[in-house]
């Protein structure tokens, strides 16, 4: 794989659009607290670009849009319970919580703390009883802090291992009730660690509906982004041209790049699964939409204005008001057309957000 060391960020275009342009209002009682009972039971909104129209689905009619020759984009970064609990050391009184973001070294992370006046340079913090200890080494401008972890690599070889043994999954603020499987917050071709959020519209699929699109012709390519709060973070800038995206780690195989380029140069559609996906294949194709294997960071913002280069088609959640995803895909099809996308979703009581509904613009 060629290896680049860049941040990709693309070029804004100057625009009018304000952030408070994506806001919309969403009962309480339509923000998914569960997953659904099966997978691939939630419901699909289809909007066709070329004919303007919305069509009301389930997920396992997705069979019947993907066509042979097409291919299916996939991330397939695994969640990391990422999530743990502890107290300062030598006081088991002064409780402390830690989010881990995204791995800057071999066991040094960059972290959200709770409290985070505690968190100065040189406190430590022990977790598991004393599996886990880490120190505050530094703090970014954005005021995570990076912690250096220490603990028995002999015996827990790595420190996902103890991440397993002690974290808890990092579900969004939004949902209030405890998950029962853990594994219903991880696609079901989820690989490698790394994510702090699952890329949620890959939640749907199943391992039957995957070999259903093989069956039928589809090709499948794994990319990888590891999802942070960049992809969350909320927009604070009045316009979307002042926003700055954090960077998240992507990586593109010369198997997958080249999967990609050969289907679309036959015709077939690229089909992007989640905003992730769509972002990292943006962050990985050139102006002519050829796609190359590389590793690097990406902080690309898409908002209405921007040309897409590599996506065809797009699978993907409903997202939360002023968020950069409701940006991205309303850049996809129109800012008009998404949010009376998402006002049908709401008078139909479609659920919303990461165990929610889904829609496919085609």
């Amino acid at each position: 794989m060629d290896k680049q060391n860049k941040v990709i960020i693309n070029e804004k275009a100057p625009t009018e659009l304000l952030t408070s342009d994506f806001d919309y209002h969403l009962p309480e009682e339509l923000i998914a607290q569960h997953p659904a009972s099966k997978r691939d039971h939630s419901r699909l909104m289809v909007l066709d670009r070329e004919r303007g129209t919305i069509d009301h689905k389930h997920f396992y009619d997705i069979v019947d849009y993907i066509k042979e020759g097409d291919v299916l984009v996939i991330n397939d970064s695994k969640v990391i319970p990422a999530r743990i609990y502890g107290h300062v050391e030598g006081r088991e009184d002064a409780a402390i919580e830690l989010l881990l973001l995204r791995q800057r070294e071999l066991d040094t992370w960059e972290c959200l703390v709770k409290p985070g006046k505690r968190a100065r340079v040189g406190m430590r913090s022990v977790f598991g009883d004393g599996m886990l200890i880490g120190e505050v080494v530094d703090i970014t401008e954005e005021g995570n802090r990076l912690i250096r972890f220490e603990y028995d690599r002999e015996k827990y070889e790595n420190i996902y291992n103890i991440l397993h043994c002690i974290g808890l999954m990092p579900l969004p603020p939004y949902i209030t009730e405890q998950l029962g499987d853990n594994s219903r917050y991880q696609t079901v071709y989820a690989r490698e660690e790394g994510s702090a959020a699952a890329p949620t519209a890959g939640l749907h699929f199943t391992p039957e509906i995957l070999q259903k699109l093989r069956d039928k012709g589809v090709a499948i390519a794994p990319v990888m982004l590891h999802v942070g709060l960049g992809t969350f973070r909320p927009v604070k800038a009045d316009r979307l041209d002042e926003h700055v995206m954090h960077t998240e780690f992507f990586s593109v195989s010369r198997e997958s790049a080249d999967l990609i380029n050969r289907r679309r140069a036959a015709g077939g559609r690229v089909i992007c699964v989640g905003t992730t996906s769509c972002r990292t294949l943006e962050s990985a194709s050139d102006e002519t939409g050829i796609v190359h294997a590389m590793s690097a960071d990406t902080g690309i913002f898409i908002y209405p204005g921007y040309k897409f280069k590599a996506v065809d088609a797009l699978i993907t959640n409903f997202h939360l008001p002023e968020s950069t995803l409701i940006m991205l895909v309303s850049a996809f099809y129109s800012k008009e057309k998404v949010m009376e996308a998402y006002q049908t979703a709401v008078d139909e009581k479609y659920r919303f957000f990461s165990f929610g509904d889904c829609m496919l613009i085609q």
